[in-house]
C-alpha cells in the first residue's frame, strides 16, 4: 500500500538531485569582491613589477598604492621566469595574506624563449594557489617579447593570457604593457619603463579595477 508514495519520494529525490548536479555543472563568472581602502595587495612578477629602468618609488606598485588607497606589496624580482614565480609564490602569501595578487610574469619566458605551454602551465599554478588561499587574482597580459619587436614599437599580448583568463574566469589587464613599451617616450630601454611609463601602466591597471568591480567607483 506504501509502494506507490515510497516511489514518488525516491522520484523527487532523484529530480532534485539531477537539478542540484546540473546547476552545478553550469559555468559561471564568480563576482568580484571590491577591496577596500588599506587592503593588502601582492604585486607579484618580475622586472617590470620591481620598477627596473625607473626609481623603487616609480615602479608602478608604487603608483598604484597612490591612486588606489591599497598597501601594494611589491613582490617584483628582475629576471625571473613563471617557474622561479611559482616557486616564490606559496612563501608570499603566508607572508603578506593578500586579498588580491596583481600577476605579471612570462616576459623572461619569451626573452629566453622557453616553453610558452609551460609559462601557462606554471601561471595556471599560481593562479589556483592565490585561489587556494582565498585572495582573488588580476592577471596582466604581457607582450610576445623580441629585441626587435620593442624597437620597432609592434608588441602584442601573448595569447596565453587571454586564453588563461576565460579559462579561469579571471579578470585581465590586457595591452596595458604593449602599450607603454611600444613608446619611446615611455621607455628606459628597448624592455622596461620608465617612471612615467610605469605611471601610466598603474593609471591603466587603476581603470580595469575599477572595470572588473575589485576597485569601488
Amino acid at each position: 500500500m506504501n509502494q506507490p508514495n515510497l516511489s514518488r519520494r525516491h522520484l523527487l529525490a532523484l529530480l532534485s538531485t539531477t537539478f542540484f548536479m546540473a546547476a552545478c555543472g553550469k559555468k559561471r563568472t564568480p563576482t568580484a569582491r571590491a577591496l577596500g581602502a588599506g587592503s593588502t595587495v601582492l604585486a607579484l612578477g618580475d622586472s617590470l613589477t620591481s620598477g627596473v629602468g625607473a626609481d623603487a618609488t616609480a615602479a608602478y606598485p608604487a603608483a598604484l598604492q597612490e591612486l588606489t588607497g591599497w598597501q601594494v606589496v611589491n613582490g617584483g624580482i628582475s629576471g625571473e621566469t613563471s617557474a622561479q614565480a611559482l616557486v616564490r609564490t606559496p612563501g608570499l602569501l603566508k607572508e603578506h595574506r593578500p586579498e588580491l595578487v596583481i600577476l605579471s610574469i612570462g616576459g623572461n619566458d619569451f626573452l629566453r624563449q622557453m616553453s610558452a605551454a609551460g609559462a601557462k602551465d606554471n601561471i595556471r599554478l599560481i593562479c589556483e594557489a592565490v585561489t587556494a588561499s582565498g585572495a582573488q587574482t588580476l592577471l596582466v597580459a604581457v607582450p610576445q617579447f623580441s629585441l626587435l619587436a620593442a624597437s620597432t614599437g609592434r608588441l602584442t599580448d601573448h595569447p596565453l593570457y587571454a586564453e588563461l583568463a576565460d579559462e579561469m574566469k579571471l579578470p585581465l589587464y590586457s595591452n596595458g604593457w604593449a602599450e607603454v613599451l611600444a613608446d619611446a617616450s615611455l621607455r628606459s630601454d628597448q624592455i622596461h619603463a620608465n617612471a612615467q611609463g610605469y605611471r601610466r601602466f598603474a593609471e591603466g591597471l587603476t581603470a580595469q579595477l575599477r572595470a572588473s568591480g575589485l576597485l569601488a567607483q
